[in-house]
């Protein structure tokens, strides 16, 4: 293959001898900075870009998308669901009551909160029905002519000792006032059901039960909100600012970046100081790679004058030392963005990096990828690293032939 003059001088100059062995070293090091460099950024963006998709997937399997409530209540939730149904992007509707309790097992007690839902339409909100580990959300209607039911999270399960057909007592808040004063409402229910979505807050601390049990534990008449599932989760605020335009003023609507917004806000903060701190090493290998191009146009000081006498241009003599800072830079990034893909999907594949549920709300540190990052690391670790040889390929370009040969 026939290389240009320029690239043939500058690969020439990276082999260095004997007498330039320093200036290789040098050149070697700063190859191995920028592969560090990119290796390092490649694989915390993907750590924080999966940590931030894991959170949202699992947050938005667990909860609606867009919760609506109106001024003086909702009232038959079938009619609303029907008319919520109907705006654009919206894919399902169901009702929710919320609320406080204590549940009591014949092992442990713990507070919980208690969702009150209906089960035939929680599936086209959430992911409950997916999630379970045992029993259905149907059994929630009915439970063979006995106690009423109720579906824990499995983790909420291991701390009360409950499996599915155990009895527990639910007590809740408002209470019948009686003679002696006010006494909590309390039921018995039966564990038809077992799930885990993945989240620990909602797998430790949610029950499920029927909006009829529900209205009667917490003496409510009506559901307090309508959740809703949208077809694109990035058009979910477009769609609750249209809730009061298309059904009124009296009806008002939240959706998932309101409620998670400082959540999301930390987790992108977090991945820009992570990338810009990481960065710094690409800016130090940079840094090399400006020293050994100087170094090397001191010692090429000889050459650089003959070539120049012998008729190249100065751009020519510019572009030799481009074009080393450059290969170097490219090589660098090569095997950093080999690396750091690698790795992420090792690490990623076999679930390498273990943490606590219960302070992470995940299992493991997921590592994702996207397109967009890696191009930007890439680019930019070129692009710093020919900005890097800018200063050295000017002052051989500037470099005066005759003082060179005077005394050389």
């Amino acid at each position: 293959m026939d290389l240009s003059f320029e690239l043939f001088v500058a690969l020439r100059y990276l082999r260095a001898g004997r007498r330039q062995a320093f200036i290789s070293l040098i050149s070697i090091i700063s190859t191995i900075g920028v592969a560090v460099g990119v290796m390092a950024l490649i694989i915390a963006l993907a750590l924080m870009t999966g940590a931030q998709q894991e959170m949202r997937t699992r947050i938005l399997g667990a909860t609606a998308h867009v919760y609506v409530f109106k001024a003086g209540g909702l009232g038959d939730y079938r009619e609303e669901a029907r008319k919520l149904e109907t705006i654009e992007g919206v894919e399902g509707a169901a009702p929710m009551m919320l609320d406080k309790a204590l549940i009591d097992s014949s092992q442990q007690r713990a507070f919980i909160s208690l969702k009150g839902i209906d089960p035939g339409l929680e599936g086209r909100v959430t992911d409950l029905q997916r999630s379970m580990l045992s029993g259905r959300v149907e059994d929630l209607q009915q439970v063979e002519g006995k106690s009423e039911g109720i579906i824990i999270g499995k983790d909420l399960a291991d701390q009360l000792g409950a499996f599915v057909g155990d009895q527990v007592q639910l007590m809740t808040p408002e209470g019948t006032l009686t003679p002696s004063g006010m006494i909590p409402r309390v039921r018995v229910v039966r564990v038809v059901g077992i799930f885990r979505l993945g989240l620990y807050e909602f797998d430790s601390q949610y029950g499920f039960v029927t909006l009829g049990l529900a209205e009667r534990l917490m003496n409510r008449t009506r559901p307090d909100f309508m959740q809703l599932r949208v077809r694109d989760i990035y058009e979910a605020p477009a769609i609750a600012d249209s809730v009061p335009e298309r059904l009124g003023s009296e009806y008002g609507a939240q959706d998932w970046t309101d409620m998670n917004r400082s959540f999301f806000s930390a987790l992108w903060i977090e991945k820009m100081v992570i990338s810009i701190t990481i960065g710094l090493i690409v800016m130090v290998a940079a840094l090399n790679i400006i020293a050994s191009l100087v170094l090397l146009v001191m010692e090429k000081n000889r050459d650089i004058a003959i070539l120049k006498t012998m008729g190249s241009p100065t751009a020519s003599v510019r572009t030799i030392f481009m074009l080393q800072g450059l290969v170097i830079g490219l090589v660098g990034t090569a095997f950093g963005a080999a690396g750091g893909l690698g790795l992420s999907y090792v690490l990623d594949r076999y679930q390498l990096i273990r943490v606590p549920m219960d302070v992470y709300q995940i299992s493991h540190v997921p590592f994702t990828l996207e397109t967009l990052d890696v191009v930007v690391v890439l680019v930019s670790a070129i692009v710093i690293c020919f900005a890097a040889t800018i200063y050295p390929s000017r002052l051989a370009a500037r470099l005066d032939p005759a003082q060179a040969l005077r005394y050389s």
